[in-house]
């Protein structure tokens, strides 16, 4: 029995250590390394878990101080739609760039599938996007799924393409 429960801590201490090896979490610095985007479109504050190849859940802190609220809407501020499919695809970024073998070059979106809003974001929340990697043909093109909520509920969900362009 103890030789069991020996094994079972080997593996755990393991895979601690394969775990601490690889990096989880982001911070914004890190990911103006990894993503081209600036103020006003840099829409990722932080990358809170990662799993290469596969998925990363990032957040973005929404104030009232960005510069969509003077327009969208005055008085009734929403932030648009548009701007959390982007936030989304920048979270989906960091999983591309960290890819094995990719080449240089920009990734950048081939289409948009099936999003659907579900609930307005507005300033003071805080959106948490996870985004997973279905597809790469080719290291050039490929699928993903995001899913964006607030405090727990969807906001936003679709399937997004992409292209790396040189």
């Amino acid at each position: 029995m103890s030789t069991l429960l020996e094994t079972h801590a080997s593996v755990e201490n393991l895979a601690a250590e394969s775990a601490s090896e690889t990096k989880t979490t982001f911070t914004l610095e890190e990911i103006h390394q990894l993503l081209p985007h600036r103020y006003p479109f840099a829409l990722v504050d932080r990358i809170i878990d990662f799993v290469p190849g596969k998925l990363a859940v990032g957040i973005k802190n929404v104030t009232f101080n960005e510069p969509q609220f003077q327009g969208h809407f005055p008085g009734r501020p929403i932030m648009p739609g548009v701007l959390i499919v982007e936030a989304m695809a920048q979270v989906g970024g960091v999983v591309l760039t960290q890819m094995a073998g990719v080449q240089d070059g920009l990734f950048m979106f081939a289409g948009i599938d099936g999003v659907r809003f579900r609930r307005p974001v507005v300033p003071g929340d805080q959106l948490v996007m996870t985004v997973e990697l279905l597809s790469v043909k080719g290291r050039r093109f490929g699928k993903m799924r995001g899913r964006a909520e607030v405090d727990g509920q969807l906001a936003c969900s679709g399937d997004l393409m992409f292209a790396l362009v040189d």
